[in-house]
């Protein structure tokens, strides 16, 4: 199975029509993800996706299921969240710590400007996100 599948980059798209903001920064969140996919011969074996829910974006690698029967069983690990806080109009970046719980990303906890968080998330000089 190819996982370069749409659906699975974003695992779901929950968003208000109506609220044109959201759909700029849905917009700007899905092209950072494809911008970061691998080449096609290895999507396979590792891909990104997104998802928004609860005012909160989070990006996630999706693997195979390690020691699986199943060719076709895939999980999603996901490793920063940005989360929009509406009454003071800012994004604050979280990162997944090894016990699985979210943390705020000290070196740059939030933002006004979601490009900030997502240049933030490349430059990460802790190796809070991609390693």
């Amino acid at each position: 199975m190819l996982v370069a599948d749409i659906n699975l980059l974003c695992a779901s798209k929950k968003i208000n029509m109506k609220d044109k903001v959201i759909d700029i920064n849905y917009s700007m969140i899905q092209s950072y993800v494809i911008g970061k996919r691998p080449s096609v011969e290895i999507r396979d074996r590792l891909d990104y996706g997104f998802k928004y829910e609860k005012n909160a974006y989070e990006i996630f690698e999706v693997r195979p299921v390690w020691n699986s029967q199943d060719p076709s069983d895939y999980q999603k690990l996901s490793f920063v969240r940005i989360r929009y806080i509406k009454t003071k109009r800012i994004w604050k970046l979280y990162w997944m710590r090894g016990s699985g719980k979210w943390e705020l990303y000290k070196p740059f906890p939030e933002s006004t400007s979601l490009d900030k968080l997502l240049t933030t998330i490349d430059e990460d000089s802790f190796g809070c996100f991609y390693g």
